[in-house]
């Protein structure tokens, strides 16, 4: 339907709008803090050979594909709560990874499963911002990509200041599950406010 700026520039007035927003660029950014330096990871403590890594970063691309499928579903049946169990999955996968990245195969494996889990949830909380935007979905959606942006530049940021602090290339995938549990704290909130809505 026909709309314009201001009816867009709405959608910043709804706090669940933001509260979306914001677990997009928590909770994706656990993610990004891994995949930022992955072939690092896979070459010097997974042991990889460097002509390997496209065909690592290829099982990464293959599990978003499946982890877009699968949160696709997921949102069409259970909304909201779909999107939690994929966030939870992420930060399993990616505290898992801290172990799993010692040896190629479970490394590759986890590489799998973290790209389809942090995919997972895109398609619930692109629904939900739209949901939520109520006449400002334009807006919405296009926000949705601006905060899985962010959520690139702060795990990469995030990632990268602990390597340099000495912890090793397995400590992005630490940081980035704790990042994950804290995205799916900001969900849990807004679910909470939904609850609290609808009893009102």
């Amino acid at each position: 339907p026909t709309t314009s700026p201001i009816t867009e520039l709405g959608a910043l007035r709804r706090s669940q709008v933001w509260m979306t927003l914001f677990v997009g660029i928590v909770g994706f950014g656990g993610m990004f803090a891994v995949y930022t330096y992955i072939a690092s990871t896979l070459t010097d403590v997974a042991g990889l050979a460097r002509a390997f890594v496209p065909v690592a970063l290829m099982i990464y691309g293959l599990g978003m594909v499946v982890g877009n499928y699968a949160g696709g579903w997921l949102a069409d049946r259970y909304q909201l709560k779909g999107t939690f169990v994929g966030l939870a999955a992420t930060a399993v996968f990616l505290a898992v990874f801290v172990v799993a990245a010692h040896n190629p195969i479970t490394a590759l494996l986890l590489v799998f499963l973290i790209g389809a889990s942090g995919s997972s949830v895109v398609p619930g909380l692109q629904t939900r911002l739209m949901d939520v935007a109520e006449d400002a979905q334009t807006l919405a959606a296009s926000l949705n990509h601006a905060a899985f942006n962010l959520a690139n530049a702060i795990g990469a940021a995030v990632g990268g200041a602990v390597i340099a602090a000495g912890f090793g290339y397995t400590a992005p995938a630490a940081v980035g599950s704790g990042l994950a549990v804290a995205g799916l704290g900001v969900l849990a909130t807004a679910m909470w406010m939904d609850k609290r809505s609808a009893a009102r």
